[in-house]
């Protein structure tokens, strides 16, 4: 596993967990991560970069510096956040994605890892047991991005032969990292409401069912997908991918089991719209008959282990 590998966005909610492990498997010196922000005090220690991941030169700076074989693209404008700024998130989530295929095809790198994401569906795709190939009619900048990236990949690996995959994450829990405007953030940010106020409002309505994933589960995936070899991978657009599907109501029933006075109330907003445009069971069977995915998390040991964790974390806190 002689592997070289760059991460672009690696401030973010899966860049930060992935870095720590890949820089396990490959070695601290052999993970270099790069955000257009200094994060480098959330990771631990190894080589960080400030990076534009839509300048492909300054990309290409890094990768020549390191010797970089593999770059695992995860810089995107999320879903609420895009709504707000479509022009920037566009821009963004398109043009840092053709910047990195291009060094792909140009021989600069050997492999490609770019995740797209459930908005790549829309309220036309089926809601349950959505399948790997079906009608995609996104509604969202982030979800049009993210379908466009697709078709993107798998063009470059039929005409090019650019070694790209990808998996259409589900809503990705965890407790590591705080939420970073996504519509399935309410997953994440509920969990720390819980233990700070035992109150949480919102912004989905109760009964709203959408695909999760703890983040232990979605890095164990991202690394499997990279390390499977390339006759495994058939799906060159990206994978469906899944794990846990619930309701708010069913993840403030869970906490209630620790914190039995936890209350949830509820107030809709525009993210609302977002979520019922999307699915609410995923079928990956395909990932998982194609190169073995399985994942270990469901609703009661996820909650179970962020708030051990949680709690943990803020007592060092207190202590310090």
């Amino acid at each position: 596993m002689n592997e070289t590998i760059l991460i672009l966005g690696a401030c973010g909610q899966i860049g930060n967990e992935l870095t720590e492990k890949l820089r396990a498997i490959y070695g601290s010196n052999n993970v270099i991560a790069s955000d257009i922000r200094d994060c480098s005090s959330q990771i631990n220690s190894g080589p960080f970069e400030i990076i534009d991941a839509t300048d492909k030169g300054a990309i290409l700076k890094i990768v020549n510096k390191y010797k970089v074989t593999q770059v695992y693209l995860l810089a995107a404008m999320l879903s609420a956040t895009a709504e707000k700024f479509p022009q920037k998130a566009w821009d963004l989530n398109m043009n840092s994605l053709l910047a990195v295929l291009d060094l792909a095809k140009e021989k600069h790198i050997k492999q490609v890892y770019w995740p797209s994401s459930i908005a790549a569906f829309g309220p036309t795709s089926p809601k349950i047991n959505t399948p790997q190939i079906t009608v995609m009619e996104p509604s969202t900048v982030y979800g049009i991005s993210k379908r466009t990236g697709e078709f993107w990949c798998e063009y470059y690996h039929k005409n090019y032969g650019v070694d790209v995959r990808s998996l259409r994450y589900p809503g990705v829990i965890s407790w590591k990292t705080k939420p970073g405007g996504g519509t399935t953030d309410y997953a994440v940010d509920i969990y720390f409401k819980a233990l700070e106020q035992a109150k949480y409002t919102c912004f989905l309505a109760e009964d709203t069912r959408l695909p999760m994933m703890y983040m232990a589960d979605a890095v164990d995936a991202t690394i499997k997908i990279m390390q499977a070899n390339s006759s495994e991978i058939k799906i060159r657009t990206s994978y469906n991918l899944a794990a846990i599907s619930f309701t708010p109501a069913q993840i403030a029933s869970e906490i209630k089991k620790y914190i039995p006075n936890f209350e949830i109330t509820y107030e809709p907003d525009f993210r609302q719209k977002i979520a019922d445009s999307w699915p609410q069971i995923i079928d990956d069977s395909t990932a998982r008959g194609d190169w073995n995915w399985q994942h270990k998390f469901d609703l009661k040991s996820m909650t179970n282990d962020i708030l051990k964790n949680l709690k943990a974390q803020n007592q060092h806190l207190e202590e310090v």
